[in-house]
């Protein structure tokens, strides 16, 4: 029979192809540092202990049912997510934040994109075109590219330095048209761990808004990145301060470990009532038209932590555990590659941040490491330090400290 589709088979998702190819690995000493998803030191997923306490309330709770929420999620989630990422602000007192509940944080980023590509910023010159930087999440390309919006990337990562290219940031922000929409990584930048400083951040501001330039903030690690949740939002309540127009993406995938569960939010702060709640309301007609109405058990265990002192408490706690065993595995890794003399600079990886690393090795290296030493990792050198462990971490410093003198 012929076909009436005009179709071709898409290219496999990178970062899966790697997770599968670990998992057929059948050598006892293999290494997974692809997938950003934590792990303990025994490299099992954890199940935060106030996630436990959180699901056990409402497990009992006898009036949790399975009715359908509002189109745009539960008022408590979004009203208790918004404070969470935005803190202390007047545009709270102003009603001018819109906020919807969306599928974890990639909805969020692609419900704000449709939203921009239906009601781009007035100031706008030519097409509709979103600055991301390079190198970049890969879904961040494609959510935009689904929905029409050119993309263009600004410089970010200094392969000479593994620092933040902040020169060549500014200089394409510079020459961006005004209108143009810039999405930034709030912190712990994904892949390189590579986030700019206070003051860079002030510079990044500047131009921006010297240059009429839309800042859309996606925030998938607050509180995980540095187990500060005030220190991990600065940059967008910063922006927020100079009361400037913009979107956050919110994830509560990472932070509170409910990767399956798809929890997070998009709000948007506008510059009236009169604007936010018309925005609300063209986004209300977007959700419906995709998901209807977003799922609830993971907004029903964020809601019920973010509102509970106690349980609020031992979430943080449970954030510096899980940010302090990242940060050890760094220190740890540095220090064994030290040790082994491995050629090359590594003071990178304890001067970046989160879960990920650019480690610096080259795709012939990564290849090689995995050929030869079991060790799964994306072709761009990127590691999940979440993935390391006290068990594994000897091992894989001497593999990296191999491929590098092999090179």
């Amino acid at each position: 029979m012929t076909s009436v589709f005009n179709v071709t088979v898409a290219p496999a998702d990178a970062l899966f192809g790697v997770l599968a190819a670990y998992k057929a690995d059948t050598s006892p000493i293999k290494v997974d540092v692809s997938v950003g998803a934590y792990r303990d030191d025994s490299g099992k997923p954890w199940v935060l202990p106030v996630v436990k306490k959180a699901e056990a309330l409402i497990a009992n709770d006898p009036a949790v049912d399975h009715e359908y929420l509002p189109i745009t999620g539960m008022p408590d989630f979004t009203a208790a997510s918004a404070k969470l990422v935005l803190g202390e602000s007047d545009a709270f007192d102003d009603d001018r934040i819109a906020s919807v509940q969306t599928i974890s944080g990639t909805g969020a980023v692609h419900l704000g994109a449709l939203f921009l590509s239906r009601h781009p910023p007035v100031t706008k010159v030519g097409a509709t075109t979103v600055y991301i930087s390079s190198p970049t999440w890969p879904n961040h390309k494609q959510i935009f590219s689904n929905v029409d919006i050119v993309v263009k990337e600004y410089p970010y990562f200094d392969r000479s330095t593994l620092g933040l290219d902040i020169d060549g940031f500014l200089s394409t922000l510079e020459s961006a048209d005004a209108g143009s929409i810039i999405l930034l990584h709030a912190c712990a930048h994904n892949p390189t761990g590579v986030d700019p400083t206070k003051e860079q951040w002030k510079q990044i501001a500047d131009v921006m808004i010297k240059k009429k330039l839309f800042a859309f903030f996606d925030c998938a690690y607050q509180g995980f990145a540095s187990g500060d949740l005030d220190n991990d939002a600065w940059a967008i309540r910063y922006f927020l301060g100079l009361n400037v127009e913009l979107l956050v993406a919110q994830s509560f995938s990472k932070n509170f470990g409910l990767y399956g569960e798809r929890a997070g939010a998009l709000h948007v702060a506008s510059s009236s009532k009169e604007t936010s709640d018309a925005v609300k309301s063209q986004l209300s007609v977007l959700q419906r038209s995709e998901i209807s109405n977003p799922p609830a058990y993971g907004a029903r265990i964020v809601t019920k932590i973010l509102s509970d002192p106690d349980l609020f408490q031992l979430w943080t706690e449970n954030l510096k555990e899980m940010s302090g065993r990242i940060q050890e595995m760094r220190k740890v890794l540095y220090d064994k590659l030290i040790e082994l003399g491995t050629p090359g600079t590594w003071t990178h990886i304890v001067n970046q941040i989160g879960m990920f690393s650019f480690t610096g090795l080259t795709p012939s290296q990564v290849g090689m490491i995995t050929k030869e030493y079991h060790v799964y990792l994306t072709t761009n050198g990127r590691i999940s330090m979440a993935g390391l462990n006290t068990h594994n971490v000897d091992y894989f410093a001497k593999a990296v400290d191999a491929v590098v003198r092999a090179a």
